[in-house]
């Protein structure tokens, strides 16, 4: 077999990965040299909401478990690496009560990130292994108060996050490239979960927990691994996140921001890494078109009153008639494959 033929071979094995790979580094290079500072900064903001709609899939896709909670761990990741990264001097004044040995604490930006996401992960570690021994629907449920306390201590931990008031002065470093190859790393790693043992297992457990069982197959240990990995990804996310907005409070990170990940993960697809790509692409352009909507319909005073919250109303909509006609998804729960490059040994045949 020939190096282009292993190549193509190894494409179409992987032909998940490669599919959701490429377009993706076209379309950021393309934006990036012929893009307006907009559309940049719309396609940053993709990679980056990719990134935290890969770390809910890993675990809620493979588990089929509905998780709140890790819209929270944004939220750890985002300010760990805040307060890592921002100066003593902006510190001092934007968060008066904090902690001095947190203010005069200041690393570089990326071990920031990563450092942020190493905090999510281990407190997932702590508090979720008890989690997984629930079943689904008291779980959803316990995941579901355990974001309030998430929310809660942020928005009270003033000595840390400056309490219910914004966190400023973070410093500026994702660009549309830190984003982009976040969110590339991002499939790398949820695609190595999925065609791992440990992600066949989550999936059996999903199908049917008590036939996984009896298989031999320690349900709670498997769900938890992929509860952990999914904080971890959702840990550099919030710290990507952090670094592009700036400046953010804890209600970032409650309800309605759950609402919109989980919105991109549903109408794509949870089943699958191909889904929460399409759905993020899905719903980003439908923000930003309703958004352009809603304020030219504010800007030429058509109506008599003041539009708002159209994009949100048109969201919920969008999600329930998914919901309704397609339940699991434009996608299905499938992923892109190219079954189309295969290969076969020739036969020799000998002429008689």
């Amino acid at each position: 077999m020939s190096i282009i033929q292993r190549s193509l071979e190894w494409a179409r094995k992987h032909s998940t990965a490669v599919q959701l790979i490429v377009p993706l580094i076209l379309v950021g290079v393309l934006v990036q040299m012929f893009g307006s500072s907009l559309l940049v900064n719309v396609y940053t903001f993709f990679c980056v909401s990719l990134m935290m709609v890969l770390g809910v899939q890993v675990f809620m896709g493979n588990s089929g478990i509905l998780s709140f909670l890790h819209v929270g761990f944004v939220g750890v990741g985002a300010y760990a690496s805040g307060i890592l990264s921002t100066p003593p001097a902006v510190k001092a004044m934007g968060v008066p009560n904090m902690f001095q040995t947190l203010v005069d604490l200041q690393i570089p930006v990326l071990p920031a990130i990563l450092l942020g996401g190493i905090v999510a992960a281990i407190i997932a570690a702590v508090i979720s292994y008890p989690m997984m021994r629930l079943s689904d629907a008291v779980g959803v449920i316990t995941l579901f108060a355990t974001l309030i306390v998430f929310h809660v201590i942020m928005t009270q931990w003033d000595n840390v996050t400056n309490g219910p008031r914004t966190f400023f002065g973070v410093p500026e470093y994702t660009t549309l490239t830190v984003a982009l190859v976040g969110a590339l790393l991002m499939i790398v790693l949820a695609y190595w979960f999925r065609e791992s043992s440990m992600g066949l297992r989550v999936r059996a457990s999903r199908d049917d927990r008590h036939a996984a069982a009896a298989t031999g197959i320690n349900v709670v240990r498997a769900r938890y691994a992929a509860f952990v990995l999914s904080a971890l990804m959702a840990g550099l996310a919030g710290g990507v996140w952090a670094h592009f907005i700036t400046s953010f409070s804890p209600k970032a990170f409650y309800m309605s921001e759950m609402f919109v990940l989980l919105s991109m993960v549903v109408i794509g697809g949870a089943g699958s890494i191909s889904g929460a790509v399409i759905g993020t692409t899905v719903v980003t352009i439908a923000r930003e078109v309703l958004r352009q909507v809603e304020a030219s319909i504010n800007n030429a005073h058509v109506l008599s009153f003041e539009v708002f919250g159209l994009t949100e109303l048109v969201m919920a909509i969008l999600m329930v008639a998914v919901l309704i006609w397609r339940p699991q998804g434009i996608i299905g729960g499938q992923e892109l494959k190219l079954s189309r490059f295969k290969f076969k040994k020739k036969e020799e045949v000998s002429n008689v």
